[in-house]
Protein backbone atom coordinates (compact mmCIF):
# COMPACT_ATOMS: atom_id res chain seq x y z
CA UNK A 1 0.00 0.00 0.00
CA UNK A 2 1.25 3.79 -0.88
CA UNK A 3 2.48 5.12 2.23
CA UNK A 4 0.51 8.38 1.64
CA UNK A 5 -2.74 6.17 2.03
CA UNK A 6 -0.89 4.65 4.73
CA UNK A 7 -0.29 7.40 6.85
CA UNK A 8 -4.48 8.63 5.39
CA UNK A 9 -5.78 5.86 7.32
CA UNK A 10 -3.60 5.98 10.39
CA UNK A 11 -4.62 9.64 10.73
CA UNK A 12 -8.46 8.61 9.98
CA UNK A 13 -8.03 6.09 12.97
CA UNK A 14 -6.83 8.72 15.31
CA UNK A 15 -10.02 11.35 14.37
CA UNK A 16 -12.68 8.96 15.08
CA UNK A 17 -10.90 8.01 18.46
CA UNK A 18 -11.99 11.85 18.96
CA UNK A 19 -15.43 11.93 18.47
CA UNK A 20 -15.35 15.81 20.35
CA UNK A 21 -13.81 16.87 16.99
CA UNK A 22 -17.08 16.55 14.30
CA UNK A 23 -19.91 18.74 15.22
CA UNK A 24 -23.10 17.91 12.88
CA UNK A 25 -24.93 21.33 11.87
CA UNK A 26 -27.61 19.88 9.39
CA UNK A 27 -28.57 16.32 8.88
CA UNK A 28 -31.74 15.05 7.19
CA UNK A 29 -32.61 11.29 7.42
CA UNK A 30 -35.24 9.32 6.48
CA UNK A 31 -36.66 6.98 8.91
CA UNK A 32 -38.69 3.77 8.22
CA UNK A 33 -41.28 3.25 11.24
CA UNK A 34 -42.93 0.56 12.18
CA UNK A 35 -46.47 1.95 10.31
CA UNK A 36 -44.68 4.40 7.80
CA UNK A 37 -41.61 6.18 6.76
CA UNK A 38 -40.70 9.74 8.58
CA UNK A 39 -37.88 12.69 7.98
CA UNK A 40 -35.82 13.39 10.70
CA UNK A 41 -33.38 16.55 10.61
CA UNK A 42 -30.95 18.22 12.50
CA UNK A 43 -30.55 21.48 12.09
CA UNK A 44 -28.31 24.24 13.92
CA UNK A 45 -28.65 21.98 17.35
CA UNK A 46 -32.20 21.30 16.97
CA UNK A 47 -33.77 17.72 15.78
CA UNK A 48 -37.40 17.58 14.27
CA UNK A 49 -39.43 14.92 12.88
CA UNK A 50 -42.71 15.20 10.75
CA UNK A 51 -44.18 12.38 12.45
CA UNK A 52 -47.64 13.43 15.08
CA UNK A 53 -45.68 12.57 18.56
CA UNK A 54 -42.95 15.25 18.05
CA UNK A 55 -45.17 17.86 17.34
CA UNK A 56 -46.50 17.48 20.41
CA UNK A 57 -43.82 16.66 22.97
CA UNK A 58 -40.88 17.54 20.51
CA UNK A 59 -39.24 14.29 20.43
CA UNK A 60 -40.37 11.34 19.52
CA UNK A 61 -38.80 7.42 19.20
CA UNK A 62 -37.12 8.21 15.60
CA UNK A 63 -35.34 11.43 17.10
CA UNK A 64 -34.21 9.40 20.19
CA UNK A 65 -32.96 6.77 17.91
CA UNK A 66 -31.04 8.76 15.89
CA UNK A 67 -29.10 10.54 18.74
CA UNK A 68 -28.44 6.93 20.46
CA UNK A 69 -26.80 5.96 16.80
CA UNK A 70 -24.93 9.21 16.48
CA UNK A 71 -23.86 9.02 20.29
CA UNK A 72 -23.33 5.34 20.95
Amino acid sequence: MHSDMIGKIEKARRYAAEPERIKFSDLRATFHGGNSDHVISLHDGHWSCDCSFFKMWSTCAHVMAMQRILHP
